[in-house]
């Protein structure tokens, strides 16, 4: 069974096979068994099976047995790699990936990405980010949060660190941990339609 082409970036053949490229091209140091990646993204084994043998034949992943277990990485050495990593970094990492999980949570009026890959995102210099700092602005429930959070973490391989601050600590910015969010890298993810965070975060990119 073949699904549609993600509407975020069009030109992979099936969501499946974008979710499979992010994963493997955004961790490239990471190893991953046919069996890991059917049960992250909840497909049939035959057809993850069939998506990285067409990846595998294209030169962007490298596959190897260990026993019983085939494992795929991706393929560095490939030229096509490093721009292919840029163009899923930028349209379909993090930032899909929290719109996807946490736009859903009652009582939150704004989810924001800071920190590292933030800075990263807004082609700011550092190393590759080996977590994610979200913040959530609101009366969520808690829990509802850190559910969110691990289930973009399962989907993206790496750590994703919440934070929660009601909507009056947010715009008072009293709090040391919200005034040093304001002034660093900042990525607006899910904010309301009148918000001016859009075209704030537009505009520091536009100035690195």
């Amino acid at each position: 069974m073949r699904s549609e082409a993600p509407a975020l970036l069009p030109v992979f053949r099936s969501q499946l096979q974008a979710d499979i490229l992010a994963a493997l091209l955004l961790r490239p140091e990471q190893e991953y068994s046919l069996t890991d990646l059917a049960r992250r993204f909840n497909a049939p084994l035959s057809t993850v099976h069939d998506e990285v043998k067409r990846l595998t034949d294209a030169g962007l992943l490298r596959r190897h047995s260990v026993g019983r277990s085939a494992l795929v990485q991706a393929n560095t050495s490939n030229r096509l790699v490093q721009p292919l990593t840029e163009l899923l970094f930028l349209s379909w990492g993090p930032l899909q990936v929290v719109a996807d999980e946490f736009s859903g949570l009652h009582g939150a009026e704004r989810v924001l990405i800071f920190g590292s890959w933030a800075a990263r995102y807004l082609q700011r210099p550092g190393h590759p980010p080996h977590d994610l700092d979200v913040l959530v602005v609101g009366h969520p429930a808690r829990g509802d949060v850190y559910d969110a959070a691990d289930r973009a973490q399962q989907r993206l391989g790496m750590p994703v660190n919440p934070v929660i601050r009601p909507s009056s600590v947010w715009r008072e910015a009293a709090d040391p941990l919200v005034q040093q969010i304001r002034s660093g890298p900042l990525v607006a993810v899910l904010v309301p339609d009148d918000s001016d965070e859009k075209s704030a975060v537009t505009a520091r990119r536009d100035d690195v």
